[in-house]
């Protein structure tokens, strides 16, 4: 295992944490996952108050018992209430559960957003102010948080001089933190990063992906991870692995000295251009074609078919062009599916790109419909 400096915090951080947000449905062998990377060298777990209602973090704190000392451990705090007895009711709870009485790591908002700090966390006799009391009590030792923002405003809440580290997304599918991540390497701020294997999109093989790599590589999430260890800003990547067997080989990958050369890095930035460019070539998402009068989301069928022919991503994209068939009381996106298109033609003179949409959404249906 490879370890790595975590910011200001004096913390040595090895390459891969255990994000315990998935854990295996059966408790013991979620705690036998968790312990077996704990034996391969991974020291840093992260949790949250509310990742399984209390359940992640009552089986990380039975992972840490007898290594307490070893072990960096991370949890969050929600933005619920914003009082300072909720917030610190919360916190104690976390700490219960934990069976401990410090945290080193302490995200003491999960996903914050500039607005909410600015309308909410960061009010007189709230959240915040209680944090810092805690932190002087010595209930945790590193103030932090994660965030789902934009970069632009989570630079904003960094620049706010109060955190020491942070947990952002960043993987092959979404490289949109870069600048935050720059940021923090200059201003020597520790970064965890949650979803480096796209949080699962990126599990399935991929022959786009897995050919990135001269020589090819064994696995697509191999692939992911080695990419995002090869940024330098990034600390830890907090991986979800719920089986033994994702244990071992994401370790493996984590153990590399150095995950990509500077030569194999600039040919994998070179391949996601590529992809990129040819991704657009399909569509833009701009959106202009909308919205179609038979209800059809002509811009997210076509993302889910550039994660099938673009990125070879095939099982994720049928898995999330599936969505369109759910109830209603279940279904998590908008519009209708490729296959409900009437061929009414009213989109395609509204396309700047010229692309021959009924064609294209004919395609869709016939490569990801059931």
């Amino acid at each position: 295992m490879q370890y790595r400096d975590f910011g200001k915090t004096g913390l040595k951080v090895s390459a891969l944490g255990f994000g315990a947000m998935r854990l295996p449905e059966d408790d013991d062998y979620a705690l036998e996952c968790i312990v077996k990377s704990f034996e391969l060298g991974v020291n840093y777990v992260d949790t949250a108050h509310g990742y399984g209602a209390g359940r992640s973090e009552r089986i990380v704190g039975r992972a840490l018992q007898g290594r307490r000392d070893k072990i960096i451990l991370s949890t969050k705090n929600p933005l619920k209430d914003n009082t300072a007895a909720g917030w610190r009711q919360r916190m104690e709870e976390s700490l219960e559960r934990l069976q401990t009485d410090y945290l080193d790591l302490y995200m003491v908002v999960h996903s914050i957003s500039w607005k909410a700090w600015e309308e909410n966390f960061s009010q007189p006799g709230g959240g915040f102010q209680e944090a810092l009391k805690a932190k002087e009590e010595g209930l945790f030792r590193h103030m932090c948080f994660s965030s789902h923002d934009t970069p632009e405003n989570i630079i904003r809440l960094l620049e706010l001089g109060h955190f020491e580290a942070i947990i952002i997304q960043y993987n092959l599918l979404d490289r949109s933190n870069e600048p935050v991540i720059d940021y923090c390497r200059e201003h020597n701020i520790g970064v965890a990063i949650m979803g480096p294997v796209g949080g699962g999109r990126l599990a399935p093989p991929s022959g786009p992906i897995q050919k990135m790599l001269p020589g090819g590589a064994a696995s697509t999430p191999e692939v992911a991870l080695r990419f995002v260890l090869s940024n330098p800003g990034v600390s830890t990547a907090l991986s979800g692995m719920n089986s033994v067997e994702m244990v071992e080989e994401n370790c493996r990958v984590a153990a590399m000295e150095q995950p990509l050369s500077d030569a194999e890095r600039a040919q994998v930035l070179r391949a996601l251009e590529e992809v990129k460019k040819l991704s657009e070539l399909y569509c833009t998402g701009c959106g202009y074609c909308m919205p179609c009068p038979n209800d059809v989301n002509i811009p997210l069928n076509f993302t889910f078919m550039n994660l099938h022919r673009v990125w070879g991503l095939t099982e994720h994209a049928k898995r999330q062009y599936k969505q369109f068939f759910a109830e209603p009381g279940k279904k998590r996106i908008e519009g209708l599916a490729a296959s409900e298109c009437q061929e009414c033609g009213e989109c395609e003179p509204k396309c700047p790109q010229n692309i021959p949409i009924i064609e294209q959404l004919a395609e869709t249906a016939a490569a990801l419909g059931d």
